[in-house]
């Protein structure tokens, strides 16, 4: 099957990415690259994709933007979540949760209808 689809990611992107930045801030290509690591490399976040996660979210109070050298010496963007983010996280958590219980009453393992 190779690669997740957008579509079906597309509503989860801000918990993945607020789930990453719950331990400590990162930065988008240090983001990018731990959700191709934890994924097995089955979901490629875009460049874009990220970028307008980052933007929706910060103007939602979900995440604060600074500007941090990095040890390199190269300025950077660094994302953190807020508390309004974690709240928000957990509740993108118990979504989850409920539409996962409602999806697997129609999911079948060999992907064939055992009522025909």
């Amino acid at each position: 099957m190779g690669e997740i689809s957008s579509d079906v990611i597309r509503g989860y992107n801000d918990t993945i990415i607020l789930f990453l930045l719950l331990d400590s801030p990162s930065y988008g290509y240090e983001i990018s690259k731990k959700i191709k690591s934890i994924s097995e490399e089955k979901y490629l976040i875009k460049e874009t994709t990220l970028y307008s996660a980052f933007t929706r979210m910060e103007k939602n109070g979900y995440i604060e933007s600074y500007s941090q050298n990095s040890e390199s010496g190269k300025k950077r963007t660094y994302y953190r979540i807020t508390d309004s983010g974690r709240s928000y996280y957990r509740e993108k958590c118990e979504e989850w949760n409920l539409t996962k219980e409602v999806i697997e009453h129609f999911i079948t393992e060999g992907g064939e209808n055992g009522n025909s």
